[in-house]
């Protein structure tokens, strides 16, 4: 097969940051997304309804047809209040918890989550997703277990506890991760990045450390990687296209103390294309893509098509922006896919 058209997909996890760094980012995904979830941990966070509908005039400032699907974000200022107010908003599509300290920018997370329990049956009530960053910050937990720790600790409890509340498990990276959802109701999704799949912790560590594939959560060993790889291309609709395309500038990567984070917006749904294609799945790319996400989420399908076509394809080695240089995932490899409007 050398040309493949699907419907357009959603990116149902991305980070587009502000400012000039988000005027650069945003028009990478614009040409290959309709829509994308846009996560809340900006340097202010997006805290409140209020702050989510003016972060989306800002996006949407520097887009055309794209539409930004906001979230807010779970700190322990989070009222039953404002969750009936998101609710009722057509901007907002989920609430986004990150445990404090876990990951960029999620210095304001949730303290405890059990005392929360209150608001996650605000949640169930008014049918708002919870998108969860599973793991747990907990120093004396080794980093490489830190989500299979939180689903033993947290996420089997609130989903015994919360039965009707949708859950996205966020950017899994274990095999016990693809386990859970598996067995879990149809309440419960998961969204897998390329660079969960594409890589595993030698990619981070062998030959010096590779700063640019330091991501949170941490690649994982490769039996971890085939069992993620295995979720995205098995055609079971628990499991979604999410990039976490996270960007950040060289020198903030290429620093003594690196930012978590991965930069594959300018290339994501080509590299999709090439992981299912080399493993004889490019049937299932479209649901993958295009339609679990938007299902789970109760959203209608998208009517427009993106158009793929099997060529080489080189991806660059930096992008400019005025706010500095971007270093894409897998900067100079060659990739067998393109991706045009249809």
């Amino acid at each position: 097969m050398n040309e493949l058209i699907i419907t357009k997909p959603d990116d149902m996890h991305l980070h587009l940051r502000q400012g000039e760094l988000l005027k650069t980012v945003i028009k990478d995904t614009e040409k290959q997304f309709a829509r994308a979830v846009v996560m809340p941990n900006l340097n202010n966070p997006v805290m409140n309804v209020t702050l989510a509908e003016d972060y989306y005039n800002e996006i949407k400032q520097s887009c055309s047809v794209f539409e930004p699907l906001m979230t807010l974000y779970f700190t322990d200022q989070l009222t039953e209040q404002e969750i009936k107010k998101a609710s009722a908003s057509p901007k907002i599509i989920g609430i986004k918890l990150y445990p404090a300290g876990v990951t960029t920018n999620s210095s304001h997370g949730v303290k405890s989550i059990k005392d929360h329990y209150h608001i996650f049956e605000k949640m169930e009530k008014y049918d708002l997703p919870l998108l969860i960053h599973g793991e747990v910050n907990d120093k004396n937990i080794d980093v490489f277990d830190r989500e299979k720790v939180f689903i033993d600790n947290y996420l089997s409890e609130i989903t015994s506890l919360f039965p009707s509340l949708r859950i996205v498990f966020e950017h899994i990276s274990t095999k016990d991760a693809v386990s859970f959802v598996s067995q879990s109701s149809e309440k419960i999704a998961a969204t897998i990045t390329p660079h969960h799949i594409l890589m595993n912790r030698n990619d981070l560590l062998v030959g010096g450390i590779k700063p640019h594939n330091y991501c949170l959560p941490v690649l994982k060993r490769k039996i971890h990687q085939e069992a993620v790889l295995n979720a995205a291309i098995s055609g079971n609709a628990k499991f979604f296209l999410g990039t976490d395309s996270a960007p950040h500038l060289k020198y903030e990567k290429e620093s003594a103390c690196g930012c978590a984070g991965v930069y594959s917006a300018s290339n994501a749904i080509e590299l999709y294309a090439d992981i299912f294609e080399k493993n004889n799945a490019l049937d299932k790319l479209e649901g993958f893509s295009s339609f679990y996400g938007a299902d789970f989420y109760n959203l209608p399908r998208n009517k427009s098509k993106l158009k793929l076509i099997k060529q080489q394809n080189k991806i660059l080695e930096s992008i400019p922006s005025e706010a500095g240089e971007i270093i894409p995932f897998m900067a100079g490899k060659i990739i067998q896919w393109q991706s045009f409007d249809d």
